[in-house]
């Protein structure tokens, strides 16, 4: 293995798990915002916890 395809390779490879990890977490939000049960953030203005909400 030639060293040039040795560090193209090492650069790569982040790139490519950090490219994963945001496309799972990117379909692990959306997935959540579609659930109907899913409690609203407190730091969302119709949240359990916000001064417009209706306790």
């Amino acid at each position: 293995m030639d060293t040039s395809t040795l560090i193209v390779v090492l650069m790569l490879m982040p790139l490519l798990a950090v490219l994963i990890f945001a496309v799972v977490s990117k379909e692990r939000v959306e997935r959540k915002q579609r659930a109907e049960d899913s409690r609203k953030s407190t730091l969302a203005s119709d949240g359990p916890d916000s001064p417009n909400s209706q306790a």
